[in-house]
């Protein structure tokens, strides 16, 4: 493993510590964030990069993380995320599914043929639920309206997918993504098409299938 791309969300906790965990030369890797909210400082407990570096890179001390920064210039960090992905394509991506079956921050309607890297996204309220359910938010009116996400055309680009995707709340995502169409009102769906999609259900989200 050499490029990889990571995910930040109550349901990738237990995956991060067994993959941390693992006895890798972790020098060797450069890592791609997915995801960050606009304007959210990075000491804030929802920010993406704390939770990565509290989370996972406090274990596995990679060669390069590339972190989005929300804080400064959007334009000039979703530029310099585009260059620096193009000369390091993702061999691995690590690819949540939310309630409302986005990835990484695309939610529906998403754009399946953008061919930028990376982009700046508005949070739809489903998206924002979410986020106060699981705590990191008081309430949707807390929650960032905007956000820098790797692009669906972005993710696809990886040579590999892995999606764990655990918790009834995930049950109806993960049923619409599989039972229907590949659809942009569904955006995991389209992981479908993927050549190298690897899936990981457990009871309580496999449940409506």
């Amino acid at each position: 493993m050499q490029e990889s791309c990571c995910p930040r969300g109550a349901s990738q906790f237990t995956f991060f510590r067994a993959l941390a965990a693992e006895k890798l030369d972790w020098s060797k890797v450069e890592m791609f964030h997915l995801d960050e909210y606009v304007g959210l400082k990075d000491t804030h407990p929802a920010s993406f990069r704390l939770y990565l570096r509290e989370r996972f890179l406090s274990f596995a001390p990679v060669g390069r993380a590339h972190l989005i920064d929300g804080e400064g210039d959007l334009d000039a960090t979703v530029a310099r995320l585009g260059e620096e992905i193009a000369s390091a394509p993702i061999d691995l991506a690590l690819i949540g599914i939310g309630e409302n079956a986005h990835i990484a921050f695309n939610d529906p309607p998403a754009d399946f043929d953008d061919e930028a890297a990376y982009k700046v996204v508005d949070l739809d309220e489903a998206c924002k639920a979410q986020q106060v359910r699981e705590g990191w938010f008081e309430s949707a009116e807390r929650v960032p309206r905007q956000a820098i996400t790797m692009t669906v055309r972005q993710i696809l680009r990886s040579r590999h997918i892995i999606s764990c995707v655990p918790h009834q709340v995930k049950a109806r995502a993960i049923q619409h993504a599989l039972a229907e169409g590949v659809t942009n009102r569904v955006p995991a769906s389209i992981l479908k098409t993927h050549a190298s999609w690897d899936l990981y259900l457990d009871r309580e989200s496999s449940s409506l299938l």
